[in-house]
């Protein structure tokens, strides 16, 4: 699915994308400041990279 020429890699930027989001919302529905900082630092570092990764793949396909 995400690997060879063929790959799609629309699939895998959105199910990057999706899974990021909803981890930073589980965190923000913690009750502990420990869970809520080190969700939504490591989410939004996924998200950063799926947002990368979502331009890199929109500057090759132009």
């Amino acid at each position: 699915m995400f690997r060879g020429p063929n790959a799609n890699m629309e699939l895998g930027i959105s199910v990057f994308g999706v899974l990021s989001i909803l981890g930073i919302i589980f965190a923000f529905l913690s009750k502990k400041l420990m869970y809520l900082l080190t969700g939504v630092t490591l989410n939004g570092a996924v998200l950063a990279f799926a947002a990368l990764l979502l331009l890199a793949w929109g500057i090759g396909e132009s």
